[in-house]
């Protein structure tokens, strides 16, 4: 007879899953299984995430330190580095102004793409198996993690159905954008807080709105006629709580990457003066709650990150300004309705619309862009519609930069984006990245209009899904290109460096890093960022002016050195070189340095080497010098 009793709109799904029969105490297995039970289908949806974003991947995982992603290795070895000296807090030994690069001066993390979060999160994976392993790791789980939040925002928030949320958090998690800034972009493909921050926001509104959450599924149920138990009035606590959320929310992305928070906000901020606009009696309502919520959040995440921003924007090495052109990095107009070459059928002819392989943002397909477009006329003028295609066009517009191009050519025509240009701290994100906002609002569009047919009948309950099952068919992603890289020297894998410089001491290994060549970050890296070394790959106010710029200065040294490396030849050394040397160790406040055997040119990088300190000692497979 119970099974078929009515069910009551609002009753919790999960109480159709609990046995009667009581849970012993303390019995954490049997509280396990019943938690998998009431979720077994998001269970599923993430394992198919995981597997999906494990194949993407897998070209990394026979030899993680062994293996590079081919189109951008030269940031998978920065980001390596960055996990390494992320780790470094779990023993104790890291602070915001890190040592252990451009020596002396080192390196502000604050004003770089450090991931700082991960990196403390992931730091026993990365003591203990190496941050190759741990780059891996994250370059799957970012991109499976951010699917699986949406799917759960869809599911949870938009009532959508399972289906229909699993597709649109497929194109969130992979689509072409995503792909493409997983060539060692670790910063930018960490969105799964991104739904978390969007709940929190929508939780928040409706809290405030005083007529209770009446654009939720079942709020739209009470307000038909049912007795749950909906409120009249402010819900402070509800208020309360996400705001404190939010703040916690917003925190945590700051440290794993504020480009994203800064994309969210922009998003957000569009959709919600769209979304009111379209309903002025909810924004009449709300709005003194929410706005009231909002300064609270921005109040509470402030105690917090005040410090943190300050060191990035004024501290020491902090900088204020970004050092990428907007007019180069700018989206191809022409981009928007071709296939991402790093797709199943995309081409590589269309790799010349963008700057490179890591900034694939636009590649959605004429198919994908023409199915939504139909999806948002069909679903009419609900608010949620109007603040998507808002969100929509006005990020796609950003991301065209100050002046229009189109087929690889600049028009006389001014983007959008030629309003933000030059703002303090805006112009530190590239345009082509305003692009990555469109995939989650199209994702929504898509959800809204596939839930809508599947829930339906007649034609549009087949020929939405088919629709976008066709146009989802050319955005999906290929396997990412992996490559071989060289093995590093048993100096550094076997810590033979240790006799060369003590733990914390500065080893300068020949050639120097540079931003185009930083092979040799590598071994710091493999020693958990024990040691410091000159120079590198960093972002720095070493620029004109103080203003922003990847690497610093060389110095006459390294630079000598660096000329040896890439010209061979064996140069004329005299006092004045060597008197040169000595300073230039001296600033560095060089413990010793180190030539790996197999370096290119070694054989002349040794002789210059013996003229400026003395005859080297062989260290494993190194020749090192003692200054």
């Amino acid at each position: 007879m119970s099974s078929a009793a009515p069910t009551a709109p609002d009753a919790a799904p999960e109480q159709a899953l609990r046995s009667d029969a009581p849970t012993p105490a303390g019995s954490r297995w049997a509280r396990l299984r019943s938690a998998a039970a009431r979720n077994r289908a998001d269970l599923l949806v993430g394992l198919l995430f995981a597997a999906l974003a494990g194949w993407l991947t897998h070209g990394l995982w026979p030899d993680p330190a062994g293996r590079v992603l081919a189109l951008n290795p030269e940031d998978q070895a920065l980001y390596e580095w960055f996990l390494a000296v992320d780790s470094r807090a779990l023993l104790g030994d890291f602070g915001l102004l890190t040592d252990r690069l451009n020596a002396p001066d080192g390196v502000n993390l604050m004003a770089n793409t450090t991931v700082i979060a991960l990196g403390v999160l992931f730091a026993p994976v990365t003591l203990l198996l190496g941050a190759p392993v741990t780059f891996a790791l994250l370059a799957g789980l970012n991109l499976a993690g951010t699917a699986l939040a949406w799917h759960l925002l869809f599911t949870r928030v938009l009532g959508a159905r399972r289906l229909a949320a699993a597709l649109g958090a497929g194109l969130c998690g992979f689509g072409p954008g995503m792909i493409s800034q997983t060539n060692s972009h670790l910063h930018m493909t960490a969105q799964w807080l991104v739904p978390v921050i969007v709940w929190l926001v929508v939780r928040l509104l409706r809290a405030a709105d005083p007529l209770g959450r009446a654009g939720h599924p079942r709020g739209r149920a009470r307000d038909a006629g049912g007795s749950g138990p909906d409120r009249v009035g402010l819900d402070r606590r509800r208020m309360l709580t996400s705001a404190v959320g939010l703040a916690a929310a917003v925190s945590v992305q700051v440290f794993i990457g504020e480009e994203v928070l800064f994309l969210c906000a922009v998003t957000l901020l569009v959709m919600a003066v769209a979304y009111a606009l379209a309903d002025r009696a909810l924004l009449r309502r709300a709005l003194p709650g929410f706005a009231g919520g909002m300064l609270l959040a921005a109040g509470l995440a402030l105690l917090v990150l005040g410090y943190p921003l300050w060191f990035q924007f004024a501290g020491p090495l902090g900088v204020t300004d970004g050092m990428f052109s907007p007019h180069y990095f700018s989206a191809d107009l022409s981009s928007w309705w071709t296939v991402s070459p790093l797709s199943v059928v995309g081409s590589d002819e269309a790799a010349r619309l963008t700057t490179g392989p890591a900034e694939y943002n636009t590649f959605l397909g004429w198919p994908l862009l023409v199915v939504t477009a139909g999806c948002a006329i069909w679903l009419g003028r609900r608010p949620l519609v109007i603040a998507c295609v808002a969100g929509a066009l006005a990020m796609g517009a950003l991301s065209l930069g100050p002046d229009v191009v189109l087929g690889g050519d600049r028009t006389t025509f001014p983007g959008p984006y030629a309003l933000l240009d030059g703002l303090p701290v805006v112009d530190g994100a590239l345009p082509m990245r305003f692009a990555l906002g469109v995939l989650p609002v199209a994702a929504t569009l898509l959800v809204l209009a596939l839930d809508r047919a599947l829930r339906g009948a007649g034609t549009a309950r087949r020929l939405v899904p088919a629709a976008v099952g066709i146009a989802l068919l050319p955005v999906l992603p290929a396997p990412l290109p992996t490559a071989e890289r060289p093995a590093l020297p048993e100096f550094v894998t076997g810590g033979h460096w240790r006799e060369c410089v003590r733990p914390g001491g500065v080893l300068v290994p020949v050639p120097l890093p540079t931003p185009k060549e930083p092979w040799p970050m590598r071994w710091a890296t493999a020693a958990d960022a024990a040691f410091g070394m000159p120079e590198g790959f960093f972002i720095g106010p070493y620029g004109r002016g103080d203003t922003a710029a990847m690497g610093t200065w060389k110095r006459p040294t390294s630079a000598l050195l660096t000329d040896v490396a890439q010209r061979g030849g064996r140069p004329a050394i005299g006092d004045a070189e060597r008197q040169q040397a000595a300073r230039d160790a001296d600033r560095w406040g060089a413990s010793c340095f180190a030539l790996a055997e197999g370096t290119p040119r070694a054989d002349d990088l040794r002789a210059v080497l013996d003229q400026l300190y003395g005859p080297s000692t062989r260290i494993a497979d190194a020749w090192i010098w003692r200054v």
